[in-house]
């Protein structure tokens, strides 16, 4: 299997996972129709671009220079990843339900595009994940961004098809607890499979 789909099967339950980016696409939804969740997602993946060309030339540098910070930020990646899986399968047996606020925004293009460039999930996820899956020996760059643009089309994949799907339900202000524990412990065990795998390599 190659490395851009061991990366893609990585950060897919992480897309999967709700965080800032989902509520706000999804609050776009309830307050608006599935157009208004589009338009956050194209924002969104806007901000990531911006996260994409920062994090492709910075890991790039410290490849060269700092090698041994280079493999810090590999390890620490590997512990973010436990962490999330830990605390996702934790989350299956807790009693709370995700809450969703009901809200449309002025101008969900550029909310959305602040959200995905202040969104620390996907801070983490550029700069302690993305790397794993850079070959240090071949050009950097264009691996970094390669592994973005999967990132980011992915994304926009995924929220437009939640968006579509969510304006088809009955609308709620509350996501289906049951439903929600399936996605939270499936995602928690691919992301500790993803872990072991990157610590075995």
């Amino acid at each position: 299997m190659s490395v851009f789909a061991l990366f893609a099967l990585t950060v897919l339950p992480l897309i999967f996972t709700p965080g800032p980016d989902m509520l706000f696409i999804l609050s776009q939804v309830m307050g608006k129709d599935a157009k208004a969740g589009m338009m956050a997602t194209v924002g969104i993946c806007c901000g990531y671009l911006v996260h994409s060309i920062l994090v492709a030339l910075g890991i790039a540098a410290i490849i060269v220079s700092f090698p041994i910070l280079f493999e810090t930020i590999r390890w620490l990646g590997i512990a973010y990843l436990l962490f999330l899986a830990f605390n996702l399968i934790k989350s299956v047996f807790a009693k709370n339900t995700l809450r969703i606020e009901n809200k449309s925004a002025s101008n969900p293009i550029k909310k959305g595009f602040l959200t995905a460039l202040l969104n620390p999930k996907g801070m983490l996820i550029y700069f302690a994940i993305l790397p794993q899956f850079i070959d240090k020996s071949g050009n950097t760059v264009s691996q970094g961004l390669i592994l973005s643009f999967i990132f980011i089309g992915m994304i926009f994949v995924v929220y437009c098809g939640l968006s579509l799907l969510f304006a088809k339900l009955t609308q709620k202000s509350k996501i289906d607890g049951r439903k929600q524990k399936w996605i939270d412990g499936a995602s928690g065990g691919l992301l500790g499979l993803a872990a072991a795998w990157l610590i075995a390599n």
